[in-house]
């Protein structure tokens, strides 16, 4: 049989009582726009995250959106961020008029090279908007620094994949024996001007549809931000800025709070499973992905990068393992942005791993039976012995 790509059925299965209870409340008060579970899990989210305000949106590209219109972005107006990422991140630069600014990535981690970003800045930079790819924070404190000797340049970080990651603060195992020196944990999130995250199903925290989340310590921000997405209302039928239909429903808050019983257990999991495909993985021939001493990675996907992917992935299709590409072009190679981008400098490792990178099976739920058939399917379309841990 197949192996899923991601178990949602098995997630479910372990959380079904919490859920449907989470459901059948809302369906029983009926306040299925912003009712109370929307204020609930902005709470619990914004405590969780570590700022003052958790904004909840309809989607993750919503958030993005969002994030964009708070700042005032406007026709013209230069955003630097990622060729090497999900659409969604060029799409709404490019909707309210902006120009994407391609830089480079990182050839180990797929995240955007903070050593690039501070030659395509411009008069006309608005915002950076860094990409916590594959569900491991890029250098923020680097990028921030940037921002900040140039004027204050807000940055947004894309978090669609990280949520739950940490960043420069992460608890080590012995800290039990010295708990007053350790820093507090640095969640991605709140790291920057604007965190903006996506709950679709298959990201680390997700719902049953779509929805996401705005997270700042910016008063001005987050007041701007809840009022556009209700039409720019400030209060019924008082529209003092222009908005949009962004806000998240309340069947799909149920659902989140119900999934954040076992979240922490969950990052646990997805950090414990990439550690073991990381070792499982040494002595292959294929690129794996660096992870930071100073982070972790949730892995939203598990990516590695390989030679002759397409002849990898139908081997390992016909051994009942799913694979996908993310991503198989970067954005300033798709016909919708070639020519609404700039690119002040060649992209090699954006386009060397878009041809590269695929994506293995991964989930909380993944058992480490399944890792090993993973495994062994894919050792065989390499070449490689077989073997278990």
């Amino acid at each position: 049989m197949s192996l899923p790509f991601i178990d949602l059925k098995s997630q479910y299965a372990a959380l079904k009582p919490s859920i449907d209870a989470r459901i059948q409340a809302v369906l029983d008060h009926g306040q299925y726009i912003m009712g109370p579970e929307v204020q609930e899990l902005e709470h619990k989210l914004a405590a969780y995250v570590g700022v003052k305000h958790c904004i909840t949106v309809a989607s993750g590209t919503e958030a993005l959106l969002i994030a964009l219109m708070a700042l005032d972005l406007q026709p013209g107006d230069e955003v630097i961020t990622s060729p090497f990422t999900f659409a969604a991140t060029a799409e709404v630069i490019v909707l309210l008029g902006g120009v994407p600014v391609f830089v480079d990535i990182e050839p180990d981690t797929c995240n955007l090279d903070a050593r690039l970003i501070e030659a395509a800045i411009t008069p006309r930079t608005r915002a950076i908007m860094p990409v916590s790819l594959y569900g491991q924070v890029a250098d923020m404190d680097a990028i921030n620094a940037i921002a900040a000797r140039h004027g204050q340049i807000p940055v947004i970080e894309d978090a669609a994949q990280s949520f739950g990651a940490s960043y420069r603060g992460t608890v080590p195992a012995d800290a039990s024996a010295h708990p007053s020196t350790q820093p507090p944990v640095r969640r991605s999130c709140g790291l920057s001007t604007w965190g903006a995250t996506s709950f679709f199903p298959s990201k680390p925290l997700g719902c049953y549809g779509d929805g996401g989340a705005l997270f700042t310590n910016d008063d001005h921000l987050a007041q701007a931000a809840r009022e556009i997405r209700v039409h720019g209302q400030s209060q019924r039928y008082t529209h003092t800025r222009v908005g949009v239909g962004g806000r998240m429903d309340t069947l799909q808050c149920a659902v989140v709070l119900g999934k954040l019983e076992r979240f922490d257990w969950e990052v646990q999991q997805r950090l414990r499973l990439g550690d073991r495909y990381q070792q499982l993985l040494a002595d292959l021939p294929l690129q794996r992905l660096a992870v930071r001493p100073d982070r972790d990675c949730v892995w939203a996907q598990f990516t590695v990068q390989v030679e002759d992917r397409d002849a990898v992935i139908q081997q390992l299709k016909a051994a009942g393992i799913p694979t996908a590409i993310h991503y198989p072009r970067p954005l300033h190679r798709q016909t919708a942005y070639a020519d609404r981008c700039r690119v002040p400098a060649p992209l090699p490792h954006a386009e060397s791993a878009a041809e590269r990178v695929m994506s293995l099976p991964m989930s909380p739920d993944l058992t480490e039976a399944q890792q090993d058939q993973v495994i062994a399917a894919l050792r065989q379309a390499l070449g490689a012995p077989v073997r278990t841990a």
